[in-house]
């Protein structure tokens, strides 16, 4: 029924698939770019972002070709009912998942606030379930935070992005941000990982809207986050 429906539509957690207990597919162990573990283990200190915004081939590569401060990143479905799903199962629009970007990032390289910058200015957050010709609840823009201080930051930053794109002439930003906890990210499939690196040529549906947020530096989106990795499930 949301397959072929002409508004896409969120399941219930009644409606979604069940998926399975145990990963379908095994996930690469190094980033083909940074050479890092994409599933850790992570050196201490470390911090984890979480990211949806439209398609995650485009939306990864924009966080691995940060000049410095990422760890690695790796993709994969975030904020729905299904456990550890397939890339054909999310796209059914029956698993309330949408397509994310993991980040691990060191904060005394990079700050949170510059990520944020980075999402808020790929994409065009107020499209709903869509990212310009990509149509699904699976293309939808989402934060899911890691802490109370990403949480404020996030939100300050939504506010002020919202302030600009409204002097611009967008509507209003549809982005869903929430805790991560309890909305578990599953690890896609290996041909997903990197796939513009893999695939120099191959498809980018990513588009931001030509506004800027403006210099992370010089905003106070709320408090810094404190140093230490987040723990997060390896492949859940």
């Amino acid at each position: 029924m949301f397959l072929h429906s002409r508004t896409p539509q969120l399941p219930t957690p009644e409606q979604a698939l069940r998926g399975r207990p145990e990963p379908a597919f095994a996930v690469p162990e190094r980033h083909t770019v940074l050479g890092t573990p994409l599933l850790g283990p992570y050196p201490e200190g470390l911090e984890i972002a979480d990211f949806g915004l439209g398609c995650f081939w485009g939306a990864e590569r924009k966080f691995w070709q940060l000049p410095s401060g990422v760890h690695t990143t790796l993709v994969g479905y975030q904020g729905g009912y299904t456990q550890n799903p397939t890339y054909e199962e999310v796209c059914s629009g029956l698993t309330g998942h949408t397509e994310a970007v993991r980040v691990v990032y060191d904060p005394n390289k990079i700050s949170y606030n510059r990520l944020l910058q980075v999402f808020w200015e790929s994409h065009n957050p107020t499209q709903g379930f869509r990212q310009g010709n990509d149509v699904g609840t699976q293309y939808r823009s989402a934060i899911y935070t890691h802490s109370p201080a990403q949480q404020a930051a996030a939100e300050a930053s939504r506010e002020a992005y919202q302030k600009v794109l409204t002097a611009s002439g967008y509507g209003t930003i549809t982005t869903e941000l929430l805790p991560a906890q309890g909305r578990d990210f599953y690890p896609a499939e290996a041909y997903h990982q990197q796939y513009l690196d893999k695939n120099p040529a191959g498809y980018c549906g990513l588009g931001g809207t030509g506004v800027l947020l403006g210099d992370p530096f010089e905003t106070n989106w709320g408090a810094s986050c404190p140093t230490g990795l987040t723990p997060a499930p390896t492949v859940d």
